[in-house]
């Protein structure tokens, strides 16, 4: 049972200056809920009641916003904005949040090895806030828990995108197991391949499922060319060893780190609950 997950939140989120300049990206909102309140939700869909949160400097309003403000229930109880609070307050109820600082920005498989004391020695979900999945019935890590149960190995989300933006995501390469389930057994990872170089066009997002052995490849994986230790690196390790699966979700992704696909999220967000 996969009991945990992992956001990794210590990001500067350069891309969304000056907004982010004292406002963590995780907490840029999509109409009323930050960002990371949606991947809360998703893990709570699944299960998974222990959020493990990785942050860093300037960030204190990540948990400021999984707490309890007093004055504020004070302030809004008996009042016909009280409901405002109730989704956060139903999320505080059901989660434990723990966290841990990375203090060193040095990639995402440093900032998932940075989260092990949180999670220790037992297989657990990652969620990176930056990719809002908006699914028609069960969450993408509810659907990942599906193939872990079955094949007990790390599972990658994955969908295919178009061959020139290859350079911004893992890409991976796989034998089909189940074509019913859109599921591969990787064979091969690259981190961010020219077209050229790309040997599909199936790129991971934002969602996994990690066996807790990743912990010990990542402290022997060797920084990539920018100083970064990549978590594809690291998953490439099991991968070679026949251990991670890939899965082509079932839901719609808006990559929320730009620009154009936050703006993207929100009109789409506003569409379906009827704002626009």
């Amino acid at each position: 049972m996969i009991k945990k997950c992992l956001f990794p939140a210590a990001g500067y989120g350069t891309r969304f200056l000056p907004a982010t300049k004292a406002v963590p990206k995780e907490m840029l909102p999509i109409l009323t809920k930050p960002l990371l309140q949606y991947g809360v939700e998703e893990a709570l869909s699944a299960g998974i009641t222990n959020m493990a949160i990785v942050t860093g400097r300037g960030k204190r309003a990540i948990e400021d916003h999984f707490d309890n403000s007093f004055e504020l229930d004070m302030q809004l109880s008996g009042t016909s904005k009280e409901f405002h609070l109730k989704e956060i307050k139903e999320i505080i109820k059901n989660s434990t949040f723990t966290y841990v600082r990375q203090k060193q920005m040095l990639g995402l498989g440093h900032a998932i090895l940075t989260g092990e004391p949180l999670i220790e020695n037992e297989p657990f979900a990652v969620i990176l806030a930056d990719d809002l999945c908006d699914c028609d019935e069960s969450g993408i890590i509810s659907q990942l828990i599906k193939i872990y149960n079955k094949y007990k190995c790390s599972v990658v989300a994955i969908e295919e995108v178009p061959m020139y933006q290859t350079s911004k995501y893992g890409i991976i390469a796989g034998k089909l197991v189940d074509e019913t389930r859109d599921t591969y057994r990787v064979t091969n990872m690259i981190e961010k391949p020219e077209p050229k170089d790309a040997p599909t066009n199936m790129a991971i997002i934002g969602r996994y499922i990690l066996t807790p052995d990743i912990f010990d490849i990542l402290r022997n994986t060797k920084p990539s060319k920018g100083g970064e230790i990549q978590i594809t690196d690291a998953l490439l390790t099991q991968a070679k060893q026949g251990k991670v699966i890939a899965y082509k979700f079932k839901g719609k992704r808006f990559d929320c780190g730009s620009i154009k696909g936050y703006i993207e999220a929100t009109n789409y967000f506003a569409k379906h609950q009827g704002i626009v």
